[in-house]
């Protein structure tokens, strides 16, 4: 076996292509279950981390309801015992929903729901332990307790979480990655790994078809071989993990018999299903008459949560305009003392299903300024249908402070109150641009645009027109009340680093 970029010899051994200076040994003196076997101690260090501070957290909040309640006598003897059984109730429920599952460590959402479900399960618990054995347990037990409980090992794991992710940036505890499949979608998952390494896989080789190996050694500066050579390339790479593209080359017998394979030597097997900004909830895997079937479930942009999320909207809107009405106040006096001209900016957009309506911002440019476009297009830094320009002559002083928080917005509450916004969801287009969308990129007018989404927290105007369409698809396909939430919460961190803004 050859890899492309390589030493042309037949042996495994000896320098590999794209790591200069790196000797690996030859398939036997150092195997792929050597690496899966540090990546699960890794795996296993994590975990009894996260045990010990959840059981102190438990302890803790056991120590605080005894102390606050010791003076009533009454409940002492219920109460101790409730309250010192959190210490193993506790992470006892959270290994039972899965929050000490290895592959949960750091994934979307998944381990803040099963800490979440593991707090109900508590709640339930103790609620039927005390109607049947007729304990008459503290109310701060089951009321601020146990939420409060809940609450903090939430918070806990996200900052978990930051710490991990960080960790896997600078290469710990990593997953080592062999992706496999034809050319296009191998450079396709190799990108996507690599803008994502706080998911820990470290993409390390590829094997792909003849035809496609010197294109994908080119584009990916990876070590490169044939669909037949996975087990020697991920001996050699000292990888742990097959990541297989959903191809013609990968399907049906040629997976059967690779799954064969690596049964008995640790290395773990990934199959992208090809829906790559399909995710969560809407995939299935569900047997006919034997045969498992991967089920796609369709978009819901109707129904209960539609409702939700519109009245949740128009609540914290509300809230938010009258909360922030002297930062409104200041903002529009600045604006009109700083440049002449009106305070807010009122510009077209189109909105659900393609209707166009009035998006409101702070005026952060010049009077007039939409009638300079013209001669300012040699100096577009955006691509693909969006005009950015980080030192755009049009915006005031006063205006580039505004944008770098995103406060020129914040008038964009009003179109949320009004309905014509959500606060998460796709940019609001221009008509201009959705009069040269094509089919796919017109699905961003099935949902509400946002004041924030995807593409907020995700590099703002840095992001090039591709990635900022494939963001907003990806909201639109997996829109969740749970995904809002997680959205809004990323956003005030996005605004105070100012990356991506101007």
């Amino acid at each position: 076996m050859l890899l492309e970029h390589a030493e042309p010899t037949s042996a495994l051994a000896g320098p590999v292509a794209g790591l200069p200076g790196t000797t690996v040994p030859a398939p036997g003196t150092a195997l792929a279950g050597d690496r899966a076997d540090s990546a699960r101690r890794w795996v296993g260090r994590h975990r009894r981390r996260l045990v010990a501070i959840e059981v102190g957290l438990a302890a803790a909040v056991a120590a605080v309801v005894l102390t606050t309640r010791a003076e009533d006598v009454q409940l002492a003897g219920g109460l101790l015992w409730a309250s010192l059984s959190l210490v193993v109730a506790w992470p006892a429920l959270l290994g039972v929903t899965g929050a000490y599952e290895g592959r949960a460590f750091g994934i979307g959402t998944d381990e803040f729901r099963r800490v979440s479900r593991a707090g109900l399960l508590l709640l339930a618990g103790l609620g039927f332990i005390s109607y049947a054995a007729e304990l008459d347990l503290s109310r701060a037990l089951v009321v601020a307790a146990v939420p409060a409980l809940a609450l903090l090992t939430l918070v806990e794991r996200y900052a978990a979480r930051r710490v991990l992710h960080q960790q896997r940036v600078q290469g710990r505890g990593v997953k080592r990655v062999v992706v496999v499949g034809r050319g296009g979608a191998v450079l396709e998952l190799v990108d996507r790994l690599q803008r994502t390494q706080h998911a820990g896989l470290q993409v390390v080789a590829a094997c792909v078809t003849p035809d496609d190996r010197a294109r994908v050694a080119r584009a990916a500066d990876l070590p490169v071989a044939g669909l037949d050579d996975v087990l020697e390339v991920a001996q050699r790479m000292q990888a742990d993990t097959i990541a297989v593209t959903s191809a013609s080359e990968t399907a049906a017998q040629y997976l059967r018999t690779l799954s064969w394979q690596l049964e008995g030597t640790g290395l773990e097997l990934l199959v992208a299903p090809g829906l790559v900004e399909v995710a969560g909830p809407r995939l299935h895997i569900r047997p006919f008459d034997g045969l498992p079937l991967l089920s796609v479930e369709q978009p819901r942009f109707t129904g209960w949560r539609r409702v939700v999320k519109g009245a949740l909207d128009r609540s914290v809107a509300l809230a938010a305009l009258l909360v922030l009405s002297p930062v409104f106040a200041a903002l529009a006096l600045a604006v009109r003392l700083t440049s002449p001209g009106p305070v807010l900016y009122r510009q077209q957009r189109v909105g659900l299903g393609g209707r166009h309506f009035t998006m409101l911002k702070f005026r952060s440019m010049v009077d007039g300024a939409h009638t300079q476009v013209a001669g300012l297009s040699d100096g577009n830094d955006a691509d693909g249908l969006l005009f950015k320009i980080k030192h755009d002559p049009r915006v005031t002083p006063l205006g580039r402070h505004m944008r770098r928080f995103s406060l020129d917005e914040l008038p964009q509450l009003i179109n949320v109150l009004r309905g014509t916004m959500s606060l998460v969801g796709p940019r609001p287009p221009l008509p201009a641009e959705v009069a040269r969308y094509d089919s796919q990129v017109s699905r961003r007018l099935l949902v509400t645009p946002g004041l924030t989404g995807l593409w907020q927290i995700s590099g703002r105007s840095d992001l090039p027109w591709e990635e900022a369409v494939r963001l907003d698809l990806r909201y639109v396909e997996n829109w969740s009340l749970a995904l809002d939430l997680q959205i809004l919460w990323k956003t005030a961190r996005a605004v105070v680093r100012a990356s991506g803004a101007y």
